[in-house]
């Protein structure tokens, strides 16, 4: 054999080569076929079962609305709710401060659920009997008020401007207040009051005992609650919880230290000035100003009125005084009392106590500025990092 013949190719090969396709040149490469997609039918062309579809659709709205229905006619329990975890929630650091000096958190809890109840008692107590007194006070001076009335020179005046219809009018008030009738009406609308009070009351002993079973069992509440995140973000929640938890007790703090501030200031200014009422007048303080941003301008005005009635003079002076103290509470008081509690800008403060409001009424007001809080701070610790983390 030689050389040549060792080094050509096999007949086989030789085909293999002459069968291959010769390559493409680029001026010749044939793009490939890409198929259209398939287009994707319609939801409503992909029910093959439409009546079963539409049962279930009805069985969907009717669950809908039967659970709007229940939750409807559970508000009032809903809001009893609320408004016991908010004081249980505002009670929890006067708890805590008792237990960092030594007392167990039973006991923690049971002191200062027994300072509550002595000192809403107190209050009760300066009020019930100054209110029973003014409205008898009133009841049995009517006819003397309208006698009066009658002898004044402003009675003299309107008559002679209006003649015999002025007095045909003061003639029908007069009747209108000495006949039987009327005060058995009047008796009805004080039934009804009672009713709406023994209502008030024992929905405050519902929120009581609630308040009392939530500050006792926060710590296991909030840690059930833990549970429903995974396992691996609980130690995060519970950063993030404590965080908020402190924040609205801060808050019902500090708006209790404030309204009680405007208590002190209203009681000072009724005894100096010697207006009417003034335990009455300070507890209507208290109440009125723990409504955030409104509550102060509102007593305010509710103060400056009922102080006309006694002294005109003495009305002017309780207004300056106490518009002078509403811009020392603003600029040196809340920012004092409050920064500890709650860092919300002024703007956001607005305008969640004016949503709260609109949307739950005084509840709403209360709790908008801590759940403002409180989104802010899950926003800053959850939500921004997030958005940072990615690139």
């Amino acid at each position: 054999m030689s050389a040549d013949d060792s080094v050509r190719p096999e007949p086989d090969a030789e085909l293999a080569e002459a069968d291959a396709p010769a390559p493409a040149s680029p001026a010749t490469a044939i793009a490939p076929v890409v198929e259209p997609p398939t287009p994707s039918r319609s939801f409503w062309t992909r029910i093959d079962k439409p009546f079963v579809f539409g049962f279930l659709l009805t069985i969907g709205g009717l669950t809908a609305a039967l659970l709007a229905i229940t939750l409807s006619s559970l508000s009032t329990v809903l809001i009893y709710i609320a408004f016991a975890l908010f004081a249980a929630l505002g009670l929890d650091p006067a708890v805590r401060f008792l237990e960092r000096r030594g007392l167990s958190r039973g006991v923690s809890v049971l002191a200062v659920i027994l300072g509550l109840v002595a000192a809403l008692a107190l209050v009760l107590i300066m009020i019930i009997p100054v209110v029973v007194e003014q409205v008898t006070l009133f009841v049995k001076s009517v006819p003397g008020l309208i006698t009066d009335f009658t002898n004044s020179d402003v009675y003299a005046l309107l008559e002679r401007q209006f003649g015999s219809q002025f007095e045909q009018l003061v003639a029908d008030a007069q009747d209108f207040l000495t006949d039987g009738k009327t005060w058995q009406a009047i008796g009805g609308g004080a039934l009804q009051v009672g009713s709406s009070i023994a209502t008030g009351i024992s929905g405050f002993i519902v929120v009581l005992v609630l308040t009392l079973y939530f500050v006792a069992g926060l710590p296991s509440i909030k840690t059930a609650m833990l549970r429903f995140a995974p396992a691996r973000d609980r130690s995060r929640a519970r950063e993030i919880t404590d965080q908020i938890t402190d924040s609205v007790g801060g808050y019902v703090q500090g708006m209790v230290i404030l309204a009680l501030a405007n208590a002190v200031v209203t009681l000072v200014l009724y005894l100096a000035l010697g207006l009417p009422f003034p335990p009455l007048m300070a507890t209507v303080a208290f109440l009125i100003t723990l409504i955030p941003l409104v509550g102060s301008v509102l007593f305010w005005a509710i103060g400056s009125v009922i102080a006309l009635f006694a002294d005109p003079l003495h009305a002017l002076l309780f207004a300056v005084i106490y518009l002078v103290y509403m811009q020392v509470e603003a600029y040196f008081l809340t920012p004092r009392v409050m920064n500890k509690a709650v860092s919300v800008p002024g703007p956001l403060v607005v305008i969640g106590a004016l949503a709260g409001g609109t949307l739950l009424g005084l509840l709403g007001a209360l709790v908008a500025v801590p759940v403002t809080a409180s989104i802010l701070i899950i926003i800053n610790q959850v939500w921004l990092p997030r958005q940072d983390a990615r690139v």
